[in-house]
């Protein structure tokens, strides 16, 4: 089977001739740059330096030869801007990361370090404003910063506050992603994952305002928590806006599109911690349910997209509502949390919704181990999840930087081995 062929019969609850692969196509299974700097020449490949892809998680943009020598099956199609609101249509500088691996970077992206070597950068690339993202002296990628003054209850207006989640899409951004999308199916024989990501309602990454210069309302993440309760009209009234935008400009990307995507990323908010649920089922059920429901029941009526969310940590007891409101694909599948057996998970819910991750657990073993351990974790876990299909391996969330290459080398041989093209 060709890639895209056999990631469909993948998605499709079929089994393909082997396992799929992802790794690069979405912003949870991607490669941190300086971990594929330091892996190039472990795949016989020439050292370069990567292009940061994702400007919040230094995450790199796979070239072409760095995909053959992964073995992924899948590739991203981005959007037009960066993640703190710049266009990434634009020329590269040098950018170096905290431990000195060189590296490629959008020149709209304006930064600075401190003589201590903690990394700033500026929203929308304007240096007059107040840095938005921090990244600490030794660090590996950016968190966004909480800016936003007190707020006053009684001038609590979700419209003006969070004006940056409810922007249209122009013809430009229409175009990017029309030209692009035609690119990648006419001249890719990979399965194309669309970066959407306006379904992540109440993403607490996005929450800060990492693209807004003065962000307003409630912005820090332990108030917006709280405000579920104390203003629960407040938060309904700021994901109904976010999704009647989200739901306009899907129909702008199907227009732009058509049939050439085959999985949509719709949204990253992380519902589960190491040990349980973020919030209760009953708040899940109120406040977040409904309105990805209403962003899936579009993409199935109007596409033949498969639906892809991404939410960290132990979700086992929202697995039958998130395929109740038409989730067709989760990720990242965090086994090492509680309540997330792998065995369990494939035979309680592996014929409803696919599972994309819970390869190798790139927390510990990944990370930590040894790549025998990588090559036994990764066996078992092909063997478990990928049966009667249903399933694209990827790691448990993003390869991080200092992952040993060895360990990443040992991951790759295994899936070769499993996909019979080592003899």
């Amino acid at each position: 089977m060709k890639s895209r062929e056999r990631v469909l019969q993948a998605i499709n609850h079929k089994q393909p001739d082997v396992v799929p692969v992802d790794f690069g196509a979405t912003s949870a299974t991607g490669i941190n740059v300086s971990t594929l700097y330091h892996l190039l020449p472990h795949l016989g490949l020439r050292h370069r330096s990567p292009v940061i892809s994702d400007t919040m998680q230094l995450l790199s943009l796979l070239d072409e030869d760095v995909t053959i020598a992964l073995g992924t099956d899948v590739v991203p199609l981005l959007g037009p801007k960066t993640k703190i609101g710049t266009t990434s249509k634009c020329n590269l500088a040098p950018f170096t990361m905290p431990d000195g691996t060189p590296a490629l970077i959008p020149e709209t992206v304006k930064y600075h370090v401190d003589k201590d070597g903690v990394y700033y950068q500026y929203p929308q690339g304007d240096v007059t404003a107040e840095y938005s993202m921090v990244m600490p002296a030794g660090g590996s990628f950016f968190d966004a910063i909480e800016r936003s003054t007190p707020f006053d209850e009684d001038a609590l207006d979700p419209e003006t506050d969070f004006a940056d989640f409810f922007t249209l899409w122009n013809d430009e951004t229409a175009m990017h992603y029309e030209k692009a999308s035609i690119h990648l199916f006419h001249e890719t024989d990979y399965a194309i994952a669309c970066q959407f990501g306006q379904g992540g309602f109440g993403d607490l990454a996005k929450l800060p305002g990492p693209t807004v210069k003065s962000p307003k309302g409630i912005r820090h993440v332990e108030d917006f928590i709280t405000a579920h309760i104390l203003y629960p009209d407040y938060i309904h009234e700021i994901f109904e806006k976010q999704c009647e935008t989200a739901l306009k400009n899907l129909e702008i990307l199907k227009q732009s599109v058509g049939e050439r995507i085959q999985i949509i990323c719709v949204g990253g908010t992380d519902f589960g911690t190491q040990n349980g649920l973020y919030y209760s089922k009953e708040i899940f059920r109120s406040f977040y349910a409904p309105y990805i429901k209403r962003i899936n029941n579009y993409i199935h009526k109007n596409t033949s997209w498969k639906t892809f969310f991404h939410s960290c940590g132990a979700i086992s007891e929202l697995l039958d509502d998130f395929i109740d409101i038409g989730t067709d694909i989760i990720n990242p599948v965090q086994c090492s949390a509680s309540g997330m057996d792998p065995e369990k998970l494939k035979s309680t819910y592996g014929d409803r919704i696919v599972f994309w991750g819970g390869g190798v657990d790139s927390q510990s073993v990944l990370s930590f181990g040894t790549p025998e351990e990588v090559s036994k974790q990764v066996k078992e876990r092909i063997s478990i999840f990928n049966k009667n299909g249903g399933y694209v391996f990827a790691s448990v969330h993003n390869i991080v930087a200092d992952t040993p290459s060895e360990n990443i080398v040992a991951m790759i041989k295994t899936l070769a081995e499993a996909r019979g093209e080592l003899r």
